[in-house]
């Protein structure tokens, strides 16, 4: 993180929040006493919020409190303290313009009415976590052309929730360079990590230009690589979400090359909604197995490597519910319907598994529920065509959207947003597949892949 700050001298303010034991100073200070930077004076602010950590902390920038060095260790709460400097607050303490930051933010939701989400809308800041408040914050306090370097969750690149962030970082910074670990257990084997963690380098001010995209598996960067990417690459032009994608590859993927997959799925009549049963609002209804007065409940542990199973006999989660005037309205016709869990499960390779569900599963039930943990695709809440719901499946289920998927998703959960904001092929492309799979069984990925390719050509 240290060694992504481009070299520069003069007068640096430099800003650590989170600075825990100081471990992030440390090695930019490093960087400095070997050479790496030609800065005349470093004046450190390093906020950490955990007094017990303080003792630590200041035995690690002893070490560097000689000739043009100076540290304050702030013990206040970084967020309350930068508002109150960027609002001008009557008691606010003077900040200096940053043009250095280097942090590793702690990562926790912030509820809509907590203290540090009203004080965050004082300045015109509407996120929803913690690490994200304080890339915020930083960004706003450094100066004209000030560089920070972070390490932050990859939530932040997609989803509705990061929308305002993301609009309010990429209007007031631009992204230079972005490293991706691609093992999470690899580089963070002490910590139980959900989704991929990313270095990312921020220019306050900057002219955005191409961005520096590196990788590696884990944090010995034995295999590193680096490539440069135009920015149309990382965030679409024409995205109003913008999304921010993080290729793996210099070369085009298969979805980027062919002219056929540049469809929304508005333009193809098809919607996509979590289920609408919460479980736990309707409780009352559920019930252990399927009998007299109930229609079949569907739970992502339904659903193993694109096949369902149900009803499944000693499984925690409920196999029906009761089908009266109280459920009726959280209830779907019976037809074909492609289903996506939200969460992929550790076994899976893909992030994306996608499976079709049948009618004739059912016995003749004329409606059915879907549990909030899963994705459906379907026609104002009615089915779709059978041909099309197996081509849709099979177009998810490819290695090519899976990559492409990768590249904007950096954790375990697949948002209704993220499979909407997603190009498909037509109508006729995914029917033509649909009707190819139904022909065969026991599907492999490969067959899937390869059958993909000629339809995608």
């Amino acid at each position: 993180m240290a060694g992504l700050f481009p070299p520069a001298g003069g007068h640096c303010r430099l800003l650590d929040a989170g600075a825990g034991i100081g471990s992030l100073t440390a090695a930019f200070l490093e960087r400095w006493h070997s050479g790496g930077f030609r800065f005349q004076r470093v004046e450190l602010d390093a906020f950490e919020i955990d007094g017990s950590l303080h003792a630590q902390l200041s035995q690690t920038l002893s070490k560097y409190r000689r000739g043009e060095f100076s540290a304050k260790i702030c013990g206040d709460d970084f967020i309350h303290t930068a508002v109150d400097a960027l609002s001008e607050g009557l008691f606010a303490k003077s900040h200096p313009q940053y043009s250095h930051a280097i942090l590793n933010p702690p990562y926790k939701k912030i509820n809509s009415d907590s203290a540090h989400r009203l004080a965050l809308r004082r300045i015109g800041i509407e996120t929803v976590n913690l690490y994200s408040a304080f890339v915020a914050l930083t960004v706003a306090q450094a100066a004209p052309g000030g560089q920070i370097v972070a390490i932050i969750p990859r939530s932040f690149c997609n989803g509705p929730y990061y929308r305002p962030f993301r609009d309010f970082l990429l209007e007031r910074a631009a992204i230079r360079h972005m490293h991706l670990f691609e093992s999470r257990s690899k580089a963070f084997k002490d910590d139980a990590v959900l989704q991929e963690n990313i270095i990312v380098r921020l220019e306050r001010g900057g002219l955005q230009g191409p961005v520096i995209v590196s990788t590696s598996t884990d944090d010995t960067f034995s295999d590193f690589a680096s490539y440069e990417y135009a920015f149309e690459r990382i965030v679409s032009s024409g995205d109003s979400e913008r999304f921010i994608h993080v290729p793996m590859s210099p070369e085009p993927s298969v979805i980027e090359r062919s002219p056929s997959i540049r469809y929304m799925l508005a333009d193809l009549g098809i919607k996509v909604s979590t289920g609408p049963v919460v479980d736990f609002r309707l409780k009352e209804h559920l019930r252990t197995m399927p009998g007299l007065g109930t229609v079949p409940l569907l739970y992502p542990g339904h659903f193993s490597r694109g096949e369902m199973t149900w009803p499944i006999e000693g499984m925690k989660k409920p196999n029906a519910i009761e089908r009266n005037p109280d459920t009726e309205k959280w209830l779907y016709p019976m037809g074909y319907y492609c289903v996506v869990r939200r969460f992929s499960s550790k076994e899976e390779t893909r992030r994306i598994v996608a499976s079709v569900i049948e009618p004739s599963t059912f016995g003749g039930m004329s409606v059915l529920g879907f549990e909030n943990h899963l994705n459906v695709f379907h026609d104002n809440r009615r089915g779709l065509p059978k041909a099309l719901v197996h081509g849709l499946a099979v177009f998810l289920n490819t290695t090519a959207v899976d990559e492409a998927f990768r590249r904007f998703n950096g954790h375990t959960q697949v948002n209704a947003t993220d499979l909407i904001r997603m190009k498909y092929p037509n109508r006729d492309v995914l029917i033509e597949l649909g009707e190819w799979a139904m022909q065969r069984k026991d599907l492999t990925q490969r067959m899937i892949d390869d059958q993909f390719g000629v339809v995608a050509a």
